[in-house]
């Protein structure tokens, strides 16, 4: 279980969402959550991979690569 505290406006614009939705605040609130988390896991990944350059590919090369040259 977590709780969290939220700023009066952000808890108004998220009762007025569930209220709107026929949706709970939590899952509103989980989903958003979840968005942030994938968002985040990504940007961390891409700023890895800057950090770790390796094999870089074009759209070319990897046509030729696959035999689905234009």
């Amino acid at each position: 279980m977590l709780a969290i505290k939220l700023t009066p406006d952000v808890e108004e614009r998220l009762k007025a969402i569930a209220e709107r939705t026929g949706r709970s605040q939590s899952e509103h609130a989980g989903e958003a959550i979840l968005r942030y988390l994938e968002d985040f896991e990504d940007e961390m990944i891409a700023l890895e991979r800057l950090d770790r350059p390796g094999r870089r590919w074009t759209l070319d090369d990897l046509e030729r690569e696959l035999d689905l040259e234009r």
